[in-house]
């Protein structure tokens, strides 16, 4: 019997490693067991491509590559890590718990389509990806509704922490409030479970706050 899948989505700057660190240490303490991936899996071969769109080897803005292709770039790292790193695990009934996943697509390539181009893009890359290639679909997916401008503040900063410089699509204001408006029309079509990062007020939530909102529907 196959297991279950979870998923942390959000856009770039949202907090969304944050709390899927924070996620796997109480799961750890749960005494639950279960296997994690990061996608992009960057130090991988499989994720060559897109690490030549993101450092802007096909063009300086994400809309040079459009849609449709780029998300192939992406699709293929998922099917390798699924084949060599955690498909048997998953197929025996273990507990995944993924930061990205196809849903990162739906947030990331959607946007660079209207809104009304966006649920054929969906239907399409989900019958790629789980249907053609054979993924499973995720059990939950955990979005973290993150206002685009604290989004890009909390990318800058982190830049500046790291001396890190952003790829094309963090340094793109436009594009990541293009992804928010994608990740909800998403999760609306498809029940993601939407955890807002700011309160009533606007307010940003604390991460132990948001956490313990994210571990009740766990």
């Amino acid at each position: 019997m196959a297991g279950k899948l979870i998923v942390f989505e959000g856009t770039d700057g949202s907090g969304k490693s944050t709390q899927f660190q924070r996620c796997c240490e109480a799961l750890q303490a749960q005494g639950r067991s279960f296997r994690t991936t990061r996608y992009p899996r960057y130090q991988e071969e499989s994720s060559a491509l897109v690490r030549m769109y993101l450092s802007g080897a096909f063009g300086s803005h994400p809309n040079d590559v459009n849609a449709y292709a780029a998300s192939t770039f992406y699709a293929v790292d998922r099917f390798a890590g699924y084949q060599q790193e955690w498909g048997n695990y998953y197929q025996s009934g273990g507990l995944m718990v993924l930061d990205r996943y196809t849903t990162s697509n739906a947030v990331h390539q959607a946007s660079k389509l209207p809104e009304s181009q966006r649920e054929e893009f969906f239907h399409w890359l989900f019958d790629l990806e789980y249907n053609r290639m054979g993924l499973p679909r995720p059990d939950q997916v955990i979005w973290l509704d993150m206002p685009t401008h604290l989004a890009v503040a909390n990318l800058r900063r982190r830049e500046a922490t790291t001396h890190t410089h952003a790829d094309i699509h963090e340094v793109d204001t436009g594009y990541l409030t293009a992804c928010a408006q994608a990740a909800a029309q998403a999760a609306q079509l498809y029940g993601w479970q939407r955890i807002p990062c700011v309160n009533d007020l606007g307010q940003l939530r604390t991460v132990e706050d948001i956490h313990q909102e994210i571990m009740q529907y766990i």
